[in-house]
């Protein structure tokens, strides 16, 4: 018997879906649509090594959700098989710290923490309506990106500022991208046939948007976002860290206000900032190997970040035995593995350089068998982990 549940992730202009029988963990199709109300839009759609596209105006997200179900219905399989929907919602605040069942209360209290993540929120909620008008008679579940999160330590979610602003709006660090440190630190532990509480790891989601985690048996001790996901790691158009006194320096010195400030940490900071262009590694190292001095700058400014970040976990946890690569950089950029890997020297944890080059999709060591550290790379998948807790949430409220 098949058990198929449709996985959403709604950007502001984007729908990313799988369709995934839970009964065999096997996709059934996956897709993209894009540019939704912009110039351009389209949609691809997998089944198979079947690809298929649409290319035609994709006003919002009900329109976005629309095509979906034309793909379905064009090119399969049967959409209307699903058995429930995951929605991934960014900000679950300290509201949301299990996935949770989609009902009219949640709907309300997801809006009001809105202003928590004002770019990340909303398109979650728009797809939830637009996904409920298609799917009605099936249950929508909510899967919160920081909800892994939601058990760190007071000493490591607390910030330094006045304690009633930040009890009365909700001011602390939440940590964003937990599906994927919540779902790689378990497949590590599977793929080194080890109980996850049994050792401390290390996870280094690297991506166009970047954050890391310490893990001390099983559980988040500290990761670098925080109360939004702009903090932390050098990103691919996020700044990452800076120093809190820029919003009141450039108010006052290049009359940017607080929402302009907040739009170039965002969108126009991190590699594609630092170089004036892509954020794309293969251009940056591109240009590296040309002998662009800006952009072998940014990749030293990405890596000293990431191994300030390592070090202090290292110190957190006390011990650390696995250091664990994800996400699109992490998984393929041999390169960076290997100059990170390189400053962490001191510390004797060595790369194995033929370990460290191919490109197999699969959890694999990297490391030397002398490395005082495993160093693993580990693919995510978290759609896969979010349409099992989604499973398990329809199967235990059957």
């Amino acid at each position: 018997m098949t058990a198929p549940i449709l996985v959403l992730n709604c950007g502001s202009s984007s729908v990313k879906y799988q369709m995934i029988d839970m009964s065999t963990e096997t996709v059934l199709a996956q897709g993209l649509v894009d540019k939704i109300g912009l110039d351009g839009s389209s949609i691809s759609h997998k089944v198979g090594t079947d690809k298929h596209s649409i290319v035609e105006p994709i006003a919002d997200h009900q329109a976005a959700l629309a095509l979906v179900v034309r793909a379905f219905a064009n090119w399969g399989p049967t959409l209307h098989e699903a058995i429930a929907v995951a929605h991934r919602v960014v900000h679950g605040g300290e509201t949301f710290r299990q996935p949770t069942l989609i009902t009219p209360t949640v709907i309300a209290q997801i809006t009001a923490l809105s202003g928590l993540a004002p770019l990340h929120n909303p398109p979650a909620l728009a797809g939830i309506a637009a996904a409920q008008s298609v799917l009605p008679s099936v249950p929508h579940v909510a899967i919160f990106d920081t909800a892994f999160f939601a058990t760190l330590p007071a000493e490591a979610y607390t910030y330094a500022i006045d304690r009633d602003l930040a009890s009365k709006y909700q001011i602390r660090k939440y940590g964003f991208h937990g599906t994927s440190h919540g779902y790689v630190s378990q497949a590590s532990a599977n793929f080194l046939g080890r109980d996850i509480s049994s050792f401390n790891q290390i996870i280094c989601h690297l991506g166009n948007g970047a954050s890391i985690s310490a893990i001390q048996a099983g559980q988040p001790i500290d990761t670098s976002m925080g109360l939004t996901p702009v903090s932390g790691l050098v990103m691919g158009t996020r700044s990452g860290d800076v120093d809190p006194g820029l919003f009141a320096y450039l108010e006052r010195s290049a009359n940017m206000d607080a929402v302009a400030v907040d739009t170039m940490l965002n969108k126009h900071s991190g590699m594609a900032g630092m170089t004036g262009g892509s954020s794309d590694f293969r251009d940056i190292w591109a240009e590296i190997r040309n002998g662009d001095d800006t952009a072998r700058l940014a990749m030293d400014i990405y890596q000293h970040r990431l191994v300030s970040y390592i070090g202090a976990y290292m110190a957190l946890l006390g011990h650390t035995d696995v250091l664990v690569f994800t996400a699109g950089v992490g998984e393929n950029d041999h390169q960076v593995r290997a100059e990170l890997v390189s400053r962490l020297a001191g510390f004797g944890v060595k790369l194995d350089p033929a370990r460290n080059t191919p490109h197999n999709q699969q959890a694999t060591v990297i490391s030397t068998d002398d490395s005082s550290v495993t160093v693993l790379v580990v693919p995510t998948n978290e759609e896969l982990a979010m349409a099992r807790a989604t499973y398990k949430l329809v199967e235990d409220h059957a």
